[in-house]
């Protein structure tokens, strides 16, 4: 297995968050580094009316960012005010980060629940692709998109699930994202997952400023990171890093269809 420099292949980091007021050296220098490591596209994403503004803020200002419009499981409580004006937006390119988050409960699960289906409905009126973010809540994620229909393309961003859960979203024709997550010690369910997911289901990102993967951990992340994400993910697929690099671009120019090739 010939491996290739991180730096010299192109990535699609398809998940971050690079208006947040974390990111390593503020927006411009966390974009600037993510060049420089090959990250050549990224999706900043919106989790509330004022982070998707800034999303969208950002994107318009760069050729190769894009943005998304979502609420947040744990801001399901603030409603979907603010947010349908945005869609129409021309860098837009997915409704999320949306979904259930049943290990903090920040917004009552009844709510949560019924923010995510407004959000599935949304992408379909839209023709949007779907983020979804799942913690603890599985079964109803799956029973929300079953009863909703699941959009044309879906993403579920930062998988964390086992094998079992990655074949129920592949049989539903959702992508997988894997972040840094991937790279822990005790995250072996998700390389499992990582290892028989269909290679034109999968994708990377960072998920930035948080989840650092190895050997970044304990700092704070951002898009120049995805090289490792896909370091690891090459090494648990035992595959060349050049055949992630191009593979997840791929998938991500599907999987977003509003992104420039």
């Amino acid at each position: 297995m010939n491996d290739v420099q991180g730096d010299l292949l192109e990535w699609v980091d398809t998940h971050c968050h690079v208006t947040d007021e974390e990111i390593p050296g503020g927006t411009d220098t966390a974009l600037t580094a993510a060049r420089a490591a090959g990250v050549k596209r990224i999706i900043t994403i919106g989790t509330n009316a004022t982070t998707s503004r800034l999303a969208i803020e950002v994107a318009s200002q760069h050729s190769d960012v894009w943005a998304t419009v979502g609420l947040h499981p744990h801001d399901a409580k603030l409603g979907l005010d603010g947010l349908r004006e945005l869609l129409s937006e021309p860098r837009v390119v997915a409704i999320g980060e949306c979904g259930l988050d049943y290990y903090y409960d920040y917004s009552d699960r009844k709510v949560q629940r019924e923010m995510f289906a407004a959000q599935i409905a949304l992408a379909h009126e839209h023709d949007l692709s779907l983020v979804i973010h799942s913690r603890n809540a599985w079964d109803d994620t799956f029973d929300l998109l079953d009863a909703c229909g699941v959009p044309k393309t879906t993403i579920f961003h930062c998988f964390t699930g086992s094998p079992v859960e990655a074949r129920k979203c592949l049989d539903r024709d959702a992508y997988l994202s894997f972040s840094g997550i991937l790279s822990f010690k005790n995250a072996q369910d998700i390389r499992d997952a990582a290892q028989m997911c269909d290679i034109d289901k999968i994708l990377v990102e960072t998920d930035s400023p948080f989840l650092a993967p190895v050997p970044h951990r304990g700092k704070l992340n951002q898009p120049a990171y995805l090289v490792d994400v896909g370091a690891c993910l090459a090494k648990v697929r035992n595959v060349a890093v050049s055949e992630i690099a191009s593979q997840t671009t791929r998938n991500a120019f599907v999987a977003f269809p509003g992104i420039v090739a």
